[in-house]
This record gives structure tokens, sequence and C-alpha cells, in this order.
């Protein structure tokens, strides 16, 4: 009920834990300009939260504004309230206080709640601060100032209005919600754990920053590395130290995973690629599955519930000051990275939410504004591009605003180096409601578009590409979508753009197990895809090749396996992609025998020579480098076990064969200054050769390339591919007074398959060709590669 007269008065608090004081209700009458005093809903809800006030006002040039609340509880400290500003977004540290601004466009009431972390794991709210709509509202933005010591305090906001999801409305007061500005998130400490009170969404809150906290970066600075140059890991932080034989100190964290940089480096990486860090709830759909012998969990994380915060629970120091060493034992990794040659880039995924559809959960987004965050239907259903439940409405102009705050976020603040985005053709996508008048300012051709239609000129996409902190940054799309939107090759790019090469995956792993009609298409790739970057205005770099990641086979599984074994995942094995292009070399599994198994080393041999000799940027995914098996499971995206861990054991046992020739095979690639080419190549430097010298053969039932490359170190190279069932003897291009001398030959077993300088019997493996080569021949078996090296004829010399 209202208090409709109280100019000044005394009200006691329901509850005698709270103490007396005064309360003077300031409101301002919009039509006159006068201050007048009453008590409205605001006063109510803060009745309702049990709590006093003892408002100031202060008139002045017309207006009023709400000065000084006194908030006063015992067990919380005091502070005081001011109206605060609307910008920026978030929880904002300044030198006396911290100001909180929400944006919520369809918003009734707005309340802020905070939290002790003690209070949090009891999902009880410590304390309740109403916002007024006159004083505490700037158009469609919510924001108060909090003035007093605010450390170890975390916070969310509950928002009203309309509950009317056919409207696009989910307004729900009784939740407190998440800041999508909030920069470390709080709810359980322990990877894998469920609330206290047996839930998997326990209630999260918001850290609130200090402005006394800072992190010693040690003079670090962007290493702003060529994207020719790259050789990219994709890496998981938790699976890549999680294993017992990792034996560091805080397995699965960031710390641990900053133990073993020394190691990609050795590799040969200067550039990782972490799956998504950003805060998202492993236990999602947390349950015991007899198939999988265990729990089931969200363990590759595309399903983000704030884009600010890195993952907490990925970090040693969990929920300790609030999140804070969380977010430093994040900058610890990127530092560390850094000072060996390595830098970061994020997997985003900025496509869909972890608040799924109309049945998934209000977290965060959709209490604030679901018409905003989303794309809907007319009646308020979600449009399901991700094929995660909902669609993120990128383009939208509060929307893509957020986004582009993020992202610049994560490279001032964290000093990360660049963002592959999941899904990316979703930001290309138009937003709900399109208005092209509303987001350039005139009619575009083609303007009647419904939801979801792609965009030419995508508003996102634009922001980013010419955004002055973001354009100096690495930008690569994963160019399609669930929604049947593919885009590889055609993404609106601004020439800063890159794609991870899906045509390069699926060509090479048709080519290289033997299928007809590839050899072609295969050049193509070899020379950085030139058939769908060039003609845009790209170079080769813009072309992230990649034979295996994350998603689908790994390395190992590629050849050993026709089918995926998905079983475990709970599924009845309909989850996973079914066409892998893959080849088990003879018999399906890992029980093959001795022949079948020298073969699938030789493919795999193939397969990491011919990532390493493209033009453009190799990925390599974690494990391949010594051959990890899943066990033929192509989406293990619910598994927190060995089948994801990074296994440092096997890495040790195969250190001598296949991590071997990954190495030298990476090191290789760094000092030929002819495979990191800045543009396409050309016949100036390139030739292409058959079985016989500069006779290629692009027939559909070819299944031989070969090229010879000039090179500034290495003088010339020459690289050939056999993926014929058949040997044959190749014959080489004629150099008077040099002669070709074999480096690499994957029919070799190791260590002959890669004859590195350190090899003591180097010069007798060479000699043993030397009938061969001396008559410009070499002979290569079925399935196999090779690069030999142009040398001065020691015999040309008497």
């Amino acid at each position: 009920m209202e208090l409709a007269s109280a100019v000044s008065g005394l009200i006691r608090a329901p509850d005698p834990g709270l103490l007396w004081s005064k309360c003077r209700i300031p409101l301002l009458d919009s039509r006159s300009n006068r201050v007048s005093v009453g008590v409205g809903r605001s006063v109510k809800e803060m009745r309702d939260a049990r709590r006093i006030a003892s408002f100031v006002v202060n008139a002045s040039s017309g207006g009023a504004e709400m000065e000084t609340l006194v908030v006063k509880k015992t067990g919380l400290r005091d502070f005081k309230v001011l109206a605060g500003r609307p910008l920026p977004f978030g929880a904002t540290a300044c030198e006396d206080g911290v100001n909180f601004a929400v944006y919520s466009g369809s918003a009734e009431a707005a309340t802020l709640c905070l939290f002790t972390l003690s209070d949090l794991k009891e999902n009880k709210v410590s304390e309740q601060i109403s916002l007024d709509p006159v004083v505490n509202r700037t158009g469609n933005v919510w924001h108060v100032f909090l003035q007093g010591d605010l450390k170890n305090l975390l916070y969310g906001y509950k928002i009203d209005g309309k509950f009317q999801p056919e409207e696009g409305h989910y307004y729900d007061y009784s939740r407190v919600i998440l800041d999508p500005y909030a920069k470390a998130v709080t709810s359980r400490e322990e990877y894998g754990v469920l609330g206290l009170d047996g839930g998997n969404w326990p209630q999260m809150a918001g850290m609130i920053p200090v402005s006394d906290v800072e992190f010693d970066w040690g003079g670090d600075l962007p290493l702003r590395l060529p994207q020719k140059d790259l050789v990219i890991y994709e890496m998981h932080v938790r699976g890549f130290t999680k294993h017992d034989s990792s034996k560091v100190d805080f397995p699965g964290t960031y710390i641990g995973a900053t133990e073993k940089l020394d190691y990609l480096k050795e590799l040969g990486i200067n550039c990782v690629e972490l799956m998504p860090c950003q805060e998202f709830n492993e236990m999602e759909y947390f349950g015991h599955s007899t198939a999988m012998k265990g729990k089931k969990v969200n363990f590759w994380g595309y399903s983000t519930i704030n884009y600010f915060s890195p993952m907490i629970r990925y970090s040693s120091a969990g929920m300790s000051n609030c999140g804070h060493d969380a977010i430093n034992e994040f900058k610890t990794f990127v530092r560390e990275a850094h000072k060996r040659g390595i830098e970061v880039l994020l997997d985003v995924v900025f496509n869909h939410t972890a608040e799924g559809n109309e049945n998934g959960p209000i977290l965060s987004f959709r209490g604030a504004d679901n018409s905003t965050y989303y794309m809907l239907a007319p009646k308020g259903e979600f449009y399901n591009y991700s094929g995660c439940g909902n669609t993120f409405n990128c383009n939208h102009p509060v929307v893509r605003q957020f986004i582009v705050d993020c992202l610049r976020y994560w490279v001032v603040e964290m000093h990360v180096d660049g963002f592959r985005f999941d899904l990316a053709s979703i930001l290309t996508r138009s937003s709900r409601l399109w208005d092209s008048i509303n987001v350039y300012g005139n009619p575009k051709d083609g303007d009647m578009l419904t939801t979801g239609s792609p965009l030419g000129t995508p508003p996102l996409i634009d922001m980013i590409s010419n955004d002055p902190i973001l354009r100096g940054v690495k930008l690569i799309a994963e160019a399609w979508d669930s929604g049947g939107l593919y885009q590889v090759g055609q993404f609106p790019h601004w020439t800063v753009w890159s794609e991870w090469n899906g045509q390069y995956r699926d060509i090479v792993r048709q080519f290289i197990k033997g299928t007809n009609g590839f050899s072609g298409a295969f050049a193509q790739c070899l020379c950085g895809s030139p058939n769908l970057y060039q003609a845009g205005g790209r170079k080769p770099w813009n072309s992230i090749n990649f034979v295996c990641a994350h998603d689908g086979f790994t390395l190992a599984d590629l050849v050993t396996y026709n089918n995926k074994c998905n079983l475990a995942n709970g599924e009845d094995n309909r989850d996973g992609e079914n066409h892998n292009l893959s080849w088990n070399c003879g018999e399906e599994g890992e029980c093959a025998s001795i022949t079948v198994r020298r073969l699938r080393k030789r493919q795999m041999r193939n397969f990491f020579l011919c990532l390493m000799v493209s033009q453009g940027v190799p990925m390599i995914y974690m494990g391949d480098e010594y051959g990890h098996s899943k066990g033929g499971n192509n989406n293990t995206y619910c598994h927190d076990n060995h089948l994801n861990y990074f296994r440092w054991d096997r890495k040790e046992d195969s250190s001598s064969d296949f991590y071997r020739f990954c190495h030298l095979m990476t090191k290789f690639r760094s000092e030929c200054e002819s495979l990191g080419l800045d543009d396409f190549p050309t016949g100036d430097r390139l030739q292409w050769h058959g079985h016989r010298h500069c006779a290629p053969d692009w027939s559909k039932t070819s299944r031989f390339v070969a090229f010879s490359m000039t090179d500034k170190v290495m003088q010339e190279i020459y690289i050939a591919f056999n993926t014929s069932h058949l040997p044959v003897t190749v014959s080489l291009p004629e150099r008077p007074g040099y002669i070709w001398e074999p480096l690499v030959d994957t029919s070799k077993p190791s260590p002959y398959d890669f004859l590195s300088d350190d090899l003591p019997d180097k010069p007798t493996a060479i000699k043993q060709y030397a009938g061969f080569l001396h008559s410009n021949l070499y002979p290569m078996l079925s399935y196999s590669s090779i690069i030999l090296i142009l040398r001065p004829d020691p015999e040309s010399l008497l």
C-alpha cells in the first residue's frame, strides 16, 4: 500500500535487526520540474527488501537530483547511494566508489542486489537497493553510484516488467540476474561439483571491481606477429593439463597451462587458440550416464553465460577475492605466453547463449531484455540458427555495441591478440525488426528482409573491422552456421577477416586417402586457396588451414575409423558428423594388423606434411602431434575424462616417432621463406609436376601432385604426394650442377622419415638414393609424400 503524504517521518523496520532511520523521498514532477515529496512503489520495494533509507534532495537548475541515500544493515558496511551515470555499462570502479549501469529497454523497475560471498553460497541476497525511475534512469539505462568500500562484495539485478513470452518479454522480479557487463562471475567454486543445494544452476553474481587492484604486466606489449608466420594450436585449457601425467601443480587451470608453454614453443607453436574460456556452466546438462560411466558435462564450453568473465573454475584460485584472482591467472597465462613469442586467441561464441529457448533458464540477457538480445519470431518464438536453442541478435544496435565493448575489453584489459568467432555467419544475419533507416540513416536496396536474412554489409562486422582497436588484432571467422548459411570464401571481410577453411579440410582429406577427382582442388589448397580468397582482395594467410579440429575425428582416428563411435555420449550414436571423409586403411578400429598400423602412421605423416607445406596459416589440434585418439568419438563435447585430456605420458612414449616428425616439420616450415608467402605463388617461382617433371596431371583419375618452389633460404624445394595404391618412380626437374637431396619421405620408419642434421647416419641414408638421384629419379611408395632440397652436386666440382 502506498504512503501518500510523508515529508519526513519515522519508518519502523519489520526486521528487528535493522536500524531506525528517517526517510525523505524526493520525486521529480516532470511536467513542472518541481520537486514533490512522497513515497511510491520504490519505497514499498524497499520495505519488502527490509531496509531503511535516508534521501536528501539537492535541487538546482530547475531540476532535482537524488544526492545521497545512506543504507545501513547489520553485518553489511555503510555506504552512500548517488544517482550515478548511464555510461559506461557495467560496474565501474571510481576513486570513492562504484558506478552501476545496466540496459533494459522495457523494464518498469530495477533493483541492485548486493551479496557477500557467504550469502551467495546460501542463495541469499545481502542487500537490495531499489532504483528510482526518475533519478536512476536515463533513457533505457538504469544506473546508481555507491560511494564507500564495496570490496569483496558481489552484485546482480532484479528487473521487473511484463512476463509475456508471446511478446518477447521474460521479466521476472523474483530472479536475480547477472549484469551482461560483469567482469567476473561467481557461483560454484569447484569444477564439476553441484551447488550446495544440489542444483546445477546455483545463484550467480558479478564481481564488484575495486580501483586499487592492479596486475603486473611486466611491460607486456602486443606481439603483432605477421599472420603469414603463424602456426596455430587449438587448445582446451582444462584438457591440456588435467591428466595426472601432466605433473603440474594445478592441473586443468590457467596456471597449469602456463607451466606447459615451453612445450608449445619447442613444438614450434607461436599462437594458441583457446577453446571457450569465457564463463559457462559445465553442469548445465549434468546427469549420470550409464553409457559414459559417470557424469555428463559441457566440457567444450560452447554455451556462454557471460562474455567478459574468464571461466572462474579454470583458475586455481576459484572464487577467492571474488574473482579478481581468476582474472589475474588468465592474465598471467597471456603474459607468459607473450614472453615466449606465443600469441593468444580466444574462441568466442557470440552466436547464442546458455539461456536456450523458451524452456531455458533466465540468467542474464533474457531477464535484462529478451527482445533486444535474441532473434525472435513475431509471436516470441526463438530463431535457432545456432542449433542450440536461441540466436544472439548480433546486428541490433545495443547488441553489436555490447559485442564490440566485450572484444575491446579482452584486447585492452586482458591483452589477447585476437579472436576466432564460432558460427560467425550468424554475425552477418539481420537483427529482429530490421530497419535499414535506423541502421544506416537511409533505406537500402533489398530492405525487405526477414529476421535472420544474410546481409551484404553487416553493421556488426563493419564496426569490428573498422574499430580503431580491433582492426589491429587477428579476426578469424568460422564462416558457416547451423541454419545452412555457408560463407567460406565469401564472408564479409573488409580485408581484415580470415576464415577457418573448411573446404581445405574436406579436399585434403579426400585427396590424401586416394579419392579420384581432387588433384586440381588439392593444388589450390597447397597455394592458399586462391580460388576462394584472391578475387576478394585477400591473401593466403586469410585461409586458416586445418585437417582436424575439436569438432570431429582426431588425426589418429581419421586414419583408424570409417564410422563414428559416439555411443558413450548417451545419444544412441545419433550425434556427431556422419560424413567424416575418413579412411581406416583397411581395418576398422585400433586392433589392426602391423601392415595397416604402418600405413596409418604414413597417412598421419602425409596429412601433417601437407598442412605444413601449404600456403596459408596451419592450425594443429591439441594432441594430434602425438597421435591422440578418442576411440572414434567425433563429438566429445560432454566428456571430462581421458578422451579430452592431453596424454603427456603417451606424448613421451611417442617422442621418437610422430611427435619428432611434427616438431621437425614445423621447424622446417619456419625456416623456409617460400612456405609462408605474403601473396599467392605464381609461375615465377612455382612449377607443377607429374610423374615426369613439368608435366602435371590434372585428370579426374590423377592421384599424384608435385611442385617445385624457389626459396631464398633453401634455394629450391621439391614436394610430391602419391596418394595412389601403386608405387611410382618420378623424374625430377633437372638443375645442372645441382642434385636433389632427400629430406622427408613419409614411407620410411622413424627416424628416417625426416633426415635431420642431428641424425648420426644421415649420410649413409642419403647414399642409398644415390643411384636414383644422379639419374634425376626418386622412387615413391603408395600413399607417401616427399620433400627434396636442391644442393650443389659435389661431383660437378671435380
